[in-house]
């Protein structure tokens, strides 16, 4: 008989339940540590993507092929918040399956959901301080200071309602990456489940929340240097639009509705979905031809 080394859709649905109550059984300073981490090798996903490919990001005939390598680049995010061990909010969406099967409260949820997202704000915010202070903005005569400045701009121009559809678009898949993950029994698998769904978000330019907490992060602490935001008007972005951005701008404008949209889509379109098709019992009938399979023909 040959061994699998992967859990069907309804194991991984059973598994999810348990890691959801295994999470919020985190003392708080488990969760805040591992919150800080997470949000730490986001931001470092997101330094080394924007590294790679700005200078590609800023000519409008090679756009498409950035968004590819940033997407190849930016996928060892998520890789090491889950190989590594750590606690990402927007994968964490998927505990609403404890919720839905009673094993963890609708309190307990929150509590973690909140412990773990100001965690990753706390890491984001870190590494884009240490990078901006570091220098290493400073490449390619400070255009990269400047590519980081426009990106914090344009995230922060978008309309609500499309932030927060991004948001539901970009978490979606993430979600994805984490299930796919979790079925996977080995490191190797385990790495090319959640490659395929983070590449895909990148390349499509969907919102993530805490990846956001580092780019505009960094972009409102590269504005104060003077050669990044010369940088920044080269490439086009208008002064008007530096100097609004600011940590107002940030929250209303981009993080609260993308933030808001991530939990859609992870919650409802992942968390949700597979509840309803995998565990929950809907009625009677529906028992009744689970013991009969024949007697759903009729």
């Amino acid at each position: 008989m040959i061994e699998r080394n992967f859990l069907t859709p309804k194991e991984v649905a059973c598994e999810l339940v348990t890691v959801a109550e295994n999470k919020v059984n985190y003392s708080i300073v488990q969760k805040i540590i591992l919150g800080i981490i997470a949000g730490a090798y986001i931001a470092f996903a997101a330094v080394a993507s924007n590294t790679a490919a700005f200078q590609l990001m800023n000519n409008p005939s090679t756009l498409g092929i950035s968004k590819l390598i940033s997407a190849f680049v930016f996928s060892g995010g998520l890789i090491l918040v889950v190989v590594c061990g750590s606690e990402l909010f927007t994968g964490n969406n998927l505990m609403l399956m404890g919720v839905y099967e009673k094993k963890i409260s609708v309190k307990q949820l929150l509590l973690s959901w909140t412990t773990v997202y100001i965690s990753n704000f706390v890491g984001s915010i870190l590494i884009a301080f240490l990078v901006t202070k570091s220098g290493q903005l400073d490449f390619a005569s400070s255009m990269l200071g400047g590519s980081t400045i426009k990106i914090a701009c344009a995230k922060v121009s978008l309309s609500t309602h499309k932030a927060i559809i991004l948001g539901i678009l970009c978490n979606w898949l993430v979600c994805l990456a984490v299930w796919g993950s979790t079925a996977a029994r080995n490191i190797g698998s385990k790495i090319m489940a959640i490659f395929f769904p983070i590449m895909m978000f990148v390349t499509a330019g969907f919102e993530h929340s805490i990846a956001n907490m580092y780019y505009i992060s960094a972009g409102i602490f590269a504005k104060g240097n003077s050669q990044y935001m010369d940088a920044a008007i080269q490439l086009g972005v208008k002064q008007s639009d530096i100097v609004s951005l600011d940590w107002t701008s940030f929250f209303i404008g981009n993080l609260i509705p993308v933030t808001l949209g991530n939990i859609i889509g992870g919650t409802v379109f992942v968390a949700t979905t597979y509840w309803i098709a995998f565990l929950k019992k809907i009625n009677k009938r529906t028992e009744i031809f689970d013991m009969y399979p024949l007697y759903r023909t009729k």
